[in-house]
C-alpha cells in the first residue's frame, strides 16, 4: 500500500490556532493511518501538545497483528536481500532527495505530534538527509565481499561476505519522531533487511510519513511495516519474531529488552537514558560557551538522550559564565508557532511536564536555588516550562542523579579538574558529555578521561552525532552497541568467513611422519613473524 504525500504544504498554520496544520485537516492524516499494520476496531488517540487537542485517532494493532506484520515483512525480505546493495542505495538516495524537497510537511508534523521548536524540528530532517546519504553512499562498499589473509600465504584463500539478518524489530520513541524511526531503518534496509517498526503512538503520523516517502522512493510497501500500540502488549511479539532488535528507550525497559533478546540469541542494539555532564575548563571562550550550552541544555525543550542535565565550572570563572549564560538561557523565546522564530517549544506529554514539575519542585524543597525559570508557563500553551538553571543541588534531591528529560539543568563549581571530571563520571550513565577549553588538544585529553560514547570539545552533542562516520552510543546503563559508522550498518548482518585450502591443509601430506610436519611448521612459523606477517 502506497499513501500520496506529494502534496505542496499551501497553509500554514496561524500562531492564534496552532494546533492542527490547516494541510493536515484533508484526508492525509487518515491516508497514512491506514499504512499501520492492524486488524481491530480499537483505536487511540495522541493529544496536541501546543493545545492538548487530539491529533488523529489511530487504528491499534495486536499482537497478531505482529506476527502478520513479520509474515508479510519476511516474504518481501527475501527478494529485497537478493537486489544488488547499489539498487538499494538508490532508493534511499532518492528518499534523500523528496525529503528535503518535501520538508514542509514533516516539520509541521514534528511539531505537531512532539510540540518542539522548528529550528529544532529541522535538525531532524537535516539529521536523517545526512544518514540517508551516508549509509546510501558508504552501504555498497561495506557490504561487498572482503578479502582477508589466510592462515598461510597462497596457500589459504580467505573471504568474509555479510548476510542480512532478515527481520530487524524497531522500538522508536517520541522524542525525536523522525531522527528515531527513520536513521535506524535506513542501515537496516540498506543491509538487506526487511523492518518491523513500532513507533511510539504520540508521534507515529512522524514515522508513517517517513514510510510513506520511502515507498514513494521505491521501497517495496511489504518491507516496512508499521504497528501502533502499547509496549506492554506489542513488545514480547516483536522480539519473538525479530532477528535483531533496535530499541531506543528508558534503561528500564532496554535491561528487559535485553534479557529478552539474550533468552533468544538474538542481537540488540540500546540507546538508553542519560545524565550527560559539560565541563567547563578555566581557559574557555565564555561567550561561545554559555551560547554552546544553552542549545546543548535545552534543544528540543531538553527532551534529548545527549542534551546536558550537569555543568561542572572552575570556581575562578562561576559568576563569569553565569552572567554570560543566564542572560542567554533568559533572552530565549519560547513559542508554538510553525516558523523559526522561537527557540524552543513545548514539552511533549502531561506525564512529562509532572516530572519537570516535580524535579524543581523538589530540588527547591531541599535548599537548591533557581538562577532562572523554575515554572509552567500555561500562557503559552498547556505543556510549556521554562528554560531552568538550578544552583545548590545535592545527592538528596531527585534531579542530582535521576535523568529530568526537560528543560533543566543543574550547575555545580569545581576547585580543581581532576575532581571535576570524578564528579561527571559518578553516575551509572555514560552517553554523551561536553567539554569547553581554548586549547583543543587540552579538550581532547579530558574527554578521553570521561565516561562516556561521545564527547563534544566546543560542542554539547551536535558535532559527535552528526559525525557519521564514527559510531555513536552509550556505556554502562546508557546502552548497549553502536549506531552510526561502519558498526551502525554491519550490526545488521551476519558474517560468514569462507576460507579456501590449496595444495598443503593443517596435517602432515603422504609419506611425511606428524614429527617432522610438526618440525617443519615450526619452522615456517617463525619465519612468518620473522618476515612480518601477522
Amino acid at each position: 500500500m502506497s499513501v500520496d504525500v506529494s502534496g505542496d504544504v499551501a497553509r500554514r498554520p496561524s500562531a492564534a490556532n496552532p494546533g492542527r496544520p490547516d494541510w493536515l485537516t484533508g484526508p492525509l492524516a487518515q491516508r497514512l493511518a491506514g499504512l499501520i499494520t492492524a486488524s481491530g476496531a480499537t483505536r487511540e488517540a495522541a493529544s496536541a501538545p501546543y493545545t492538548l487537542t487530539p491529533t488523529v485517532e489511530l487504528p491499534r494493532s495486536t499482537s497478531a497483528d505482529v506476527q502478520a506484520a513479520f509474515t508479510r515483512a519476511r516474504a518481501a525480505q527475501r527478494d529485497w536481500a537478493q537486489r544488488p546493495a547499489g539498487e538499494r542505495s538508490a532508493v534511499v538516495l532518492r528518499f534523500h532527495d523528496l525529503l528535503l524537497d518535501r520538508q514542509d510537511q514533516v516539520l509541521d508534523l514534528i511539531q505537531w505530534e512532539n510540540g518542539k521548536c522548528r529550528q529544532d524540528a529541522f535538525l531532524e530532517v537535516a539529521d536523517i538527509a545526512l544518514t540517508a546519504r551516508y549509509y546510501g553512499r558508504r552501504a555498497p562498499g561495506l557490504l561487498k565481499q572482503q578479502r582477508r589473509r589466510g592462515a598461510f600465504p597462497v596457500l589459504t584463500r580467505t573471504a568474509e561476505l555479510r548476510h542480512p539478518k532478515g527481520v530487524v524489530g524497531v522500538i522508536s520513541p517520541w522524542n525525536y519522531p523522525l531522527s528515531l524511526a527513520a536513521g535506524d531503518v535506513i542501515a537496516a534496509l540498506l543491509a538487506g533487511n526487511a523492518v518491523v517498526h513500532k513507533p511510539d503512538s504520540q508521534t507515529a503520523l512522524t514515522a508513517l510519513w517517513a514510510v510513506a516517502l520511502m515507498i514513494e522512493a521505491g521501497l517495496p510497501a511489504d518491507l516496512w511495516p508499521v504497528v501502533v500500540g502499547s509496549g506492554t502488549e506489542l513488545g514480547e511479539p516483536l522480539l519473538a519474531g525479530a532477528d535483531y532488535l533496535m530499541f531506543t528507550g528508558s534503561t528500564e525497559t532496554g535491561r528487559w529488552m535485553a534479557s529478552r533478546a539474550g533468552q533468544r540469541l538474538i542481537g540488540s542494539s540500546l540507546e538508553l537514558g542519560g545524565k550527560n555532564a559539560l565541563l567547563l575548563l578555566d581557559d574557555a571562550d565564555l561567550d561561545r560557551a554559555a551560547a554552546g550550552a544553552a542549545r546543548a541544555c535545552f534543544a528540543s525543550s531538553g527532551q534529548l538522550c545527549i542534551s546536558m542535565e550537569r555543568i561542572y565550572l572552575p570556581v575562578s570563572r562561576q559568576q563569569a559564565f553565569l552572567d554570560r549564560f543566564l542572560d542567554r538561557v533568559g533572552a530565549m523565546r519560547l513559542g508554538s508557532s510553525y516558523d523559526y522564530e522561537p527557540d524552543m517549544g513545548s514539552l511533549t506529554t502531561a506525564a512529562q511536564l509532572d516530572t519537570v514539575t516535580a524535579h524543581v519542585a523538589d530540588a527547591r524543597a531541599h535548599g537548591a536555588t533557581v538562577l532562572t525559570g523554575g515554572r509552567a508557563r500555561p500562557d503559552l500553551g498547556p505543556l510549556f516550562y521554562e528554560p531552568t538553571v538550578l544552583s545548590g543541588v545535592t545527592d538528596q534531591m531527585m534531579c542530582f542523579a535521576g535523568e529530568t528529560f526537560g528543560p533543566v539543568v543543574a550547575v555545580y563549581p569545581y576547585q580543581n579538574l581532576p575532581d571535576a571530571i570524578e564528579s561527571a563520571n559518578a553516575t551509572p550513565y555514560g552517553l554523551n558529555a561536553s567539554v569547553w577549553t581554548g586549547n583543543p588538544a587540552r579538550g581532547r585529553a579530558v574527554a578521553a578521561r570521561l565516561h562516556a560514547g561521545t564527547v563534544n570539545v566546543n560542542d554539547g552533542y551536535a558535532a559527535a552525532w552528526a559525525s557519521l562516520d564514527a559510531p555513536m552510543g552509550g556505556m554502562g546503563d546508557s546502552g548497549l552497541g553502536r549506531r552510526h559508522g561502519a558498526e551502525g550498518l554491519l550490526k545488521y548482518t551476519e558474517a560468514q568467513t569462507i576460507a579456501e585450502q590449496r595444495i598443503l591443509g593443517f596435517t602432515p601430506p603422504p609419506g611425511v611422519s606428524y614429527r617432522a610436519w610438526a618440525k617443519g611448521l615450526t619452522m615456517t612459523l617463525k619465519a612468518m613473524k620473522k618476515a612480518g606477517l601477522s
